[in-house]
C-alpha cells in the first residue's frame, strides 16, 4: 500500500510517498480502508522536530495522523466480523493514519450514517468533541459573551457553531479577508480581524465593554491582550494551546487583582474516557447530519501532497478542517 512516511525530522519535503507492507490487525484491532485522514497542526510540529515527545519514543520512519474515516475491512483474531464492511471515524493509536490502510482499536470506532459524507465526519471528528469539552469546562451559558481566537481554525469553527446554538454572543477572532468571510456565513455575532493595529479595541466595542470567556488556542500576544478583555471578577480564559508558538504567561497576582480564572484544558481529559469521547462524538456527527452544525473543510490534498498540506498548516493559509485523501 502507499503511505506517507517520515524518515527524519524536518521541513514538509521529509514527508514522502513509498510503498509499504499493508498492516494486519491483531487481536481487538481492525484495518480500515482510509477515505480521509485529518492533518493536525501537532502532526506538523512533530514532523519538524519540535514535538518529538509526542511521538511517545516510537524511533522513525513513523507514519503520522490519529484521526481517520473509512470502511472497516477487516478485523483481527476472535473480532466481530459484522464490522467489515462498516463505516467509521476512528483513532489510531497515535501513529499510521497517513496511508491507505490504517490500524485501530476496534473499542474506539465510532459508526457513520450515510447521512453524512466521511471526509465530513472527520472534519468535525475529535476537534468537535473538543470543542464541546471546552465548552463545558468555560462554564458558559445564554447570554454570555465569548471570545473565539483563531477562529476560523478546525477547532474555531466548530466551537463559533456550538457556541451560538448555546446562546452565547461570539465574538470571532481571526487573521485576513477570507477567514473573516467564513465566520460571517457561520453565524458569529462579531467579527474582528486581529492582524489590524488596535483589534482589542474593535473586540470591546462589539462586545460591549467586556467578555466573559475568551477561548484561546494561540497564546503569545495574542493571548496576552485577551487577558485584558475579560470582566472583572468573572471573567475566564480557557487555555488549549500556544499555536503562536509561545504560550501565554501570566502571574498568579494578575488573576488575583482582577478576580479572573485560567483554565487549562486538554483534550487528552475527553480522550482518556472513552464512553464520554464516543458521546461528545455522536452529538456533533448528529448535528452535522441533520444540518445543524456545518463541516468546514479547508482544502483536501492527496497522499502526494502531505508536504504542501504541513506547508499550508505552518504558513496559516488554512481554515477549518485539512484533509488528506487516499
Amino acid at each position: 500500500m502507499r503511505a506517507v512516511v517520515l524518515h527524519e525530522f524536518g521541513p514538509p519535503a521529509h514527508l514522502r510517498v513509498v510503498d509499504v507492507p499493508t498492516p494486519r490487525p491483531a487481536a481487538g484491532e481492525v484495518a480500515v480502508r482510509v477515505s480521509a485522514a485529518g492533518v493536525q497542526f501537532l502532526e506538523t510540529q512533530v514532523r519538524a522536530g519540535t514535538m518529538r515527545g509526542a511521538l511517545g519514543g516510537v524511533p522513525l520512519p513513523v507514519i503520522l495522523a490519529k484521526e481517520i474515516a473509512g470502511l472497516v475491512t477487516e478485523v483481527g483474531p476472535g473480532g466481530d466480523t459484522a464490522l467489515i464492511g462498516v463505516r467509521v471515524l476512528a483513532s489510531t493509536a497515535g501513529l499510521g493514519g497517513y496511508a491507505e490502510t490504517a490500524i485501530v482499536p476496534a473499542a474506539n470506532l465510532v459508526p457513520v450514517g450515510d447521512a453524512i459524507g466521511l471526509p465530513e465526519a472527520v472534519a468535525v471528528y475529535r476537534y468537535g468533541a473538543t470543542a464541546q469539552g471546552l465548552i463545558k469546562a468555560a462554564r458558559v451559558g445564554a447570554g454570555d459573551r465569548a471570545l473565539v481566537l483563531a477562529a476560523a481554525g478546525a477547532i474555531g469553527t466548530i466551537l463559533v457553531q456550538l457556541l451560538k446554538r448555546a446562546g452565547v454572543t461570539v465574538v470571532a477572532a481571526a487573521r485576513g479577508e477570507h477567514k473573516v468571510g467564513l465566520l460571517g456565513r457561520l453565524g458569529a455575532d462579531h467579527i474582528v480581524d486581529y492582524s489590524l493595529p488596535g483589534w482589542t479595541g474593535l473586540a470591546r466595542d462589539a462586545a460591549g465593554g467586556s467578555v466573559d470567556v475568551v477561548f484561546d488556542h494561540v497564546g503569545g500576544a495574542l493571548g496576552r491582550e485577551s487577558l485584558e478583555l475579560l470582566t472583572p471578577g468573572t471573567g475566564r480564559q480557557i487555555v488549549f494551546g500556544f499555536s503562536s508558538g509561545t504560550p501565554l504567561e501570566v502571574r498568579p497576582m494578575e488573576l488575583i487583582g482582577r478576580g479572573l480564572t485560567l483554565t487549562g484544558f486538554s483534550a487528552g481529559l475527553i480522550w482518556s474516557r472513552p464512553a464520554l469521547a464516543r458521546d461528545l462524538v455522536t452529538e456533533v456527527l448528529e448535528l452535522a447530519a441533520a444540518g445543524r452544525l456545518t463541516p468546514v473543510i479547508g482544502r483536501r490534498f492527496p497522499l502526494e501532497r502531505a508536504a504542501d498540506a504541513h506547508a499550508a498548516i505552518e504558513a496559516r493559509g488554512t481554515v477549518g478542517k485539512t484533509l488528506l485523501i487516499p
